[in-house]
């Protein structure tokens, strides 16, 4: 009888162990479930590794929408790389000597170059053909002092949009925010007026408390009109509307995005994300592709 007691108090010890074990991994699973914005699944990208001449690759863009070339740059030098993903060549045009480049545009016929200093560089995107960019201008003290990682144009406005990832405000409030700038017809460019962003609103909706937004990138989707905002550095997407007020917020899983540095949509609102190389990963441009209701 003892015998039997025993015998059943151990499967009993047995089976809730099982059952708290089978509850720590249900939750585990739960907290690792990462929610996709409305009309892309980031569970399943597909997903173009990058070769050791953009594993620095930090900005990409695509002239009006247009997905055949992929145009992009790499933090190191001043070159603008064109590509079609899932092929082997890449061509290469030359515009500026060694420096820390963060990101790229395409408006109104030409290439805008952001350095993480604030530094822009221009020339007519008709150079890209060529191996070396003839007519670049370079236009400093336009932004405010900062430094800076996201550049985005919209279509052929000539309007320029730029997120600055460590401003001078930073330090009297808490503060998010960027510049516009005006591309005229010549390749000039010239600041135009600022936005800012609620880090406040951020902060409620990801439910990490108190957090520093640092993006590192921006595109904007052309059918929504929604700004779609990269912080590789806290691991969010970020969503909002025209009028930069926060609509959403969404972790990131880090086995996909493991270092997220450049966003850009094409015509039929496909979402292209590339992370840079890091020690144990290779560099990827994820594409997502739109899926309509």
């Amino acid at each position: 009888m003892l015998l039997r007691f025993m015998e059943n108090k151990y499967k009993l010890h047995i089976l809730f162990f099982l059952c708290t074990v089978l509850m720590f991994i249900s939750c585990e699973s739960q907290k690792q479930k990462f929610i996709s914005p409305p009309g892309y699944n980031f569970s399943s990208p597909k997903k173009y590794e990058m070769p050791d001449l953009l594993r620095e690759i930090s900005g990409i863009a695509f002239n009006q929408g247009n997905n055949d070339i992929l145009y992009a740059e790499e933090d190191e030098n001043g070159k603008v790389f064109h590509l079609k993903l899932g092929e082997n060549q890449i061509l290469v045009t030359h515009f500026a000597k060694k420096g820390d480049f963060e990101d790229i545009a395409i408006s109104d016929n030409y290439v805008v170059m952001l350095r993480s200093d604030g530094v822009l560089f221009t020339f007519p995107f008709s150079e890209t053909a060529k191996k070396e960019a003839d007519h670049v201008k370079v236009f400093d003290h336009i932004l405010p002092a900062g430094e800076y990682e996201g550049i985005s144009a919209i279509d052929s406005s000539g309007i320029i949009y730029v997120l600055c990832k460590h401003c001078d405000e930073e330090k009297t409030r808490k503060w998010g925010g960027g510049s516009t700038i005006q591309l005229d017809a010549a390749g000039n460019l010239h600041f135009s007026g600022s936005f800012e962003i609620s880090i406040k609103e951020i902060d409620a909706m990801s439910g990490s408390g108190k957090i520093k937004f640092h993006p590192s990138a921006l595109s904007r989707n052309p059918n929504t009109k929604e700004w779609y905002i990269l912080s590789s550095v806290n691991k969010l997407l970020v969503i909002a509307n025209e009028n930069w007020t926060i609509k959403s917020v969404y972790p990131l899983d880090p086995s996909l995005f493991n270092q997220p540095e450049g966003i850009a949509f094409d015509r039929q609102q496909n979402l292209y994300i590339s992370n840079e190389r890091g020690q144990t990963w290779s560099a990827t441009v994820l594409v997502f592709a739109f899926q309509k209701k």
